[in-house]
């Protein structure tokens, strides 16, 4: 059976050629993960660079700033997974040293190109480290249909009251006590905090699925999953509270990628404190 979101130490030693990704970032200091990796990572892995590998332009098209960590194209993710050797059915294992923000985000990410077979490495790896960087072998594959859906920030706009929104960071930056990294300090009206270590127990590791079904299950009601609307502040730790969610047996929600980083540039969007 594949593995579809938590993955030990112990049983990727047993998968035969999984595809393993390095995520291991610091927004304080982007060429951190870097350097780690190139020290010592887990043998066979690729290094993937959030800004680089995992984002796109936060400049649309049409000169609107999206957040800042959009989403990339996905053809253009695609095309990066091929020239790595991801193909049908290869389990891929994503890890980083952060307690697992930046490898949901790229678990989220190969199910929005419609891969099931992907799992975060939990509680980090607790083999020999290599400095070996692989040769990857290019596959022919293509992307499914996603399995995994959005909102953007027009339709959450409209939505407002309606969905149960939760917000993945901390609880000092939720409030509006302080904002070190976007245009305004505060939430989107009606959002709920989850900060997305609280899904960690004092090991480093995520807690038991069935405490984490009962502490989400309590965040949501009434609302079903699919109802809702997970966000940040640019996208990328709200995957760590889907990945939760999934992991407790609560299946999908959605995801605002452009999160607080996007909502807060524009001064006509609401904005609540407290």
């Amino acid at each position: 059976m594949p593995f579809t979101t938590l993955i030990a130490s112990a049983e990727l030693r047993g998968l035969t050629d999984p595809l393993i990704l390095d995520c291991g970032f610091d927004l304080a200091d982007t060429a951190a993960g870097e350097r780690a990796y190139a020290a010592g990572h887990v043998p066979g892995a690729f290094y993937l660079h959030l800004d680089r590998d995992l984002c796109g332009p936060m400049t649309g098209p049409d000169g609107a700033f999206r957040g800042r960590h959009p989403l990339p194209e996905r053809e253009d993710f695609a095309a990066l997974m091929r020239r790595l050797g991801l193909r049908a059915g290869r389990q891929v294992v994503a890890y980083d040293r952060q307690g697992g923000p930046y490898a949901a985000h790229a678990w989220w990410m190969l199910r929005w190109l419609g891969h099931r077979e992907v799992a975060v490495l939990d509680g980090g790896w607790d083999g020999e480290l290599s400095t070996e960087v692989p040769a990857p072998t290019a596959s022919d594959w293509q992307p499914g249909a996603p399995l995994v859906g959005q909102m953007d920030a027009a339709a959450l706009l409209g939505k407002l009251g309606k969905v149960r929104l939760i917000d993945a960071r901390a609880a000092e930056r939720f409030r509006g006590d302080v904002e070190p990294l976007d245009k305004a300090a505060g939430h989107i009206p009606g959002a709920s905090n989850r900060f997305f270590k609280d899904n960690l127990g004092s090991d480093g590791r995520f807690k038991p699925a069935a405490q984490l079904r009962a502490e989400f299950q309590a965040l949501l009601a009434p609302h079903a999953a699919d109802a809702v609307v997970h966000h940040c502040g640019s996208g990328v730790t709200a995957c760590h509270n889907l990945l939760a969610m999934a992991h407790a047996g609560l299946g999908d929600g959605l995801l605002y990628a452009g999160s607080w980083s996007e909502w807060s540039a524009d001064p006509a969007r609401p904005i609540a404190t407290g």
